[in-house]
């Protein structure tokens, strides 16, 4: 393989994003379709997806989009089918769809836990399930939206931070069982990108010193869908300004560090 431009680009391979109507998934989808790829996406928030989807046409390429619940295994093969259909096979596949609410684990109902663990981890085994069929003998990529809280605790989102876990463990064991077949399967852990989602206003106390954005993920993500990334499978990529090795220190507007306000200033 020589290294060149040529071989960032995602031109005429098929990709699908789960939850692209904003954020995240819509800053993948748009790139994804800017380096060439034709995409299929899927939402529930219709409004928003249909502006994705135009966005993706815009740039010359083709779209499948559809309304979804990724909690609803019957519903992703049927999307399934309809891309297969429409698009052919599939080259790429992103699991971005995900979300969790605050709360404490003793407040987390029984119906809620079950709303967070499909949402979050049946979803991902949901269209890993029903893609591999669909990718050709040359392989693929997956790629998993985790978090940088599927490495550390999460207090108010236990539940939410398993799942995201459970999904990094999953993407590990997956990398074996599905590299004989030439499909490459990684991780993506954000952590504070404004998206709408969170909230779009965060304080930047990143040991880097500015604020991260969804094209930060969308450039991880043409990374592990091309062929720059052929030899990288069951790693995880942490897009979080440097927040995971910083453990519980807080860069300061002066550049010296803080941990917990009863220890001082850091040096």
């Amino acid at each position: 393989m020589t290294v060149d431009p040529s071989i960032a680009l995602l031109t005429d391979r098929v990709a699908i994003v789960t939850g692209a109507a904003v954020g995240i998934g819509e800053g993948i989808a748009t790139t994804f379709a800017r380096f060439g790829a034709h995409v299929a996406i899927c939402d529930r928030d219709v409004e928003n997806m249909d502006k994705t989807a135009s966005a993706i046409e815009a740039e010359g390429r083709r779209v499948v989009a559809a309304e979804l619940d990724v909690r609803d295994g019957d519903a992703v093969t049927g999307f399934l089918d309809g891309v297969r259909s429409e698009l052919g096979s599939v080259d790429i596949l992103v699991n971005n769809a995900g979300g969790g609410f605050y709360a404490n684990f003793m407040d987390v109902n029984a119906k809620g836990q079950d709303s967070l663990v499909r949402e979050n981890f049946v979803s991902v085994t949901h269209f890993i399930r029903g893609v591999v069929p669909l990718m050709s003998e040359s392989g693929g990529s997956i790629i998993n939206l985790t978090s940088i809280e599927a490495h550390r605790a999460a207090p108010g989102f236990a539940v939410y931070s398993a799942m995201k876990a459970a999904v990094a463990s999953l993407t590990g064991t997956l990398a074996l069982e599905l590299g004989p077949q030439w499909i490459r399967v990684n991780c993506i852990a954000p952590d504070v990108i404004p998206t709408p989602g969170i909230g779009q206003e965060m304080g930047v106390h990143t040991p880097l010193p500015v604020e991260g954005h969804v094209d930060d993920i969308s450039a991880a993500a043409v990374f592990l869908a091309s062929d720059m990334s052929r030899f990288v499978t069951g790693t995880t990529i942490h897009v979080d300004g440097g927040n995971l090795i910083a453990g519980g220190w807080h860069r300061n507007e002066d550049g010296s560090y803080l941990t917990h306000p009863a220890m001082g200033r850091g040096a």
